[in-house]
Formats: structure tokens, sequence, C-alpha cells
């Protein structure tokens, strides 16, 4: 067996007995997709998974504005509010820690276990809710400048 495999099915274990079932669907998929031999749909979820899951994301963020559940009148009173700038601050802090996740995980792709991991346990022992590597990566690498900026 690969450490591929194994550690796959480490994971989806995991995110079974954390009660994460998008991690654990997200395992047992590419573990499927690897045994039926769908090597070109692998690569291809690998090369362009990240960008489809955003345009998804995305795609429900947007969604209210075209059922009218959001109009213009309250995304503009929205400006006008305290909740509404800070929320436009947060907006602007949440890109930049996710494009530093993309930049982290990109050079150092075997950091994602452990961001994982860390996922799971959130969610065993906080009730957190496992939004994708972005955001760990991001935190995970403003947590490593911090660190080099304290050690040195």
């Amino acid at each position: 067996m690969r450490g591929g495999t194994v550690l796959l099915i480490l994971i989806l274990l995991l995110g079974v007995i954390a009660r994460s079932p998008m991690t654990a669907l997200a395992a047992a998929s590419i573990l499927a997709l690897s045994y039926l031999g769908w090597g070109g749909l692998l690569e291809w979820i690998e090369q362009n998974g990240v960008d489809t899951g955003l345009i998804m994301l995305t795609l429900a963020m947007l969604a209210p504005f075209a059922t009218g559940k959001v109009g213009l009148r309250e995304v503009l009173l929205s400006f006008a509010s305290l909740p509404g700038i800070i929320a436009v601050i947060g907006g602007v802090l949440a890109t930049n820690l996710n494009k530093r996740g993309i930049d982290l995980l990109s050079g150092e792709p075997q950091i994602i276990v452990g961001m994982i991991v860390g996922s799971l346990l959130g969610i065993v022992l906080f009730g957190g809710i496992p939004v994708g590597p972005l955001m760990a990566g991001g935190l995970t690498a403003l947590i490593l400048q911090i660190y080099g900026w304290l050690s040195k």
C-alpha cells in the first residue's frame, strides 16, 4: 500500500471519528478515484479544485442577491454601520490570509496533514467548522511569520 493511500485512509478515519463528513467524504472520494484509476480526474482536481471550490463558495455568497433576499438597499445600509465597516475590514484581512495560505500550501504541501488534524481537533474540541485549508494555511503562515520575528 502506497504512503499516500495510508495517509488518505488515516484522514478518512479521523474525519469519521471527528464527525467531519466533509473531510471523510473528500478522503473517501479521492481514495475511490485513485482505486478506479481515474488519474486524469485526480490531476484535474489537484490543479483546479481550489479554484472550483472558491467559485462554488462565491456562488453561494452571491445567490441571495439573485433570489432577492439581499438587495442594494441592504448593501448600502451595511456600509453605513459599524458591523458593515468591520465586515469590509474582515474581508480584506481574510483574503490576505487566504493568499498566504495558498502560498504556504504551494511551497510546503506536506503541511496539509497538520492542518487537517488541527481542523479535526477544532471540530471535536471547540465545535468548529472546517471551511478548508486556505484559512488554516493563512493562519499557519501568519503564526510562522510571527514566530520568525520573535525567534530573531
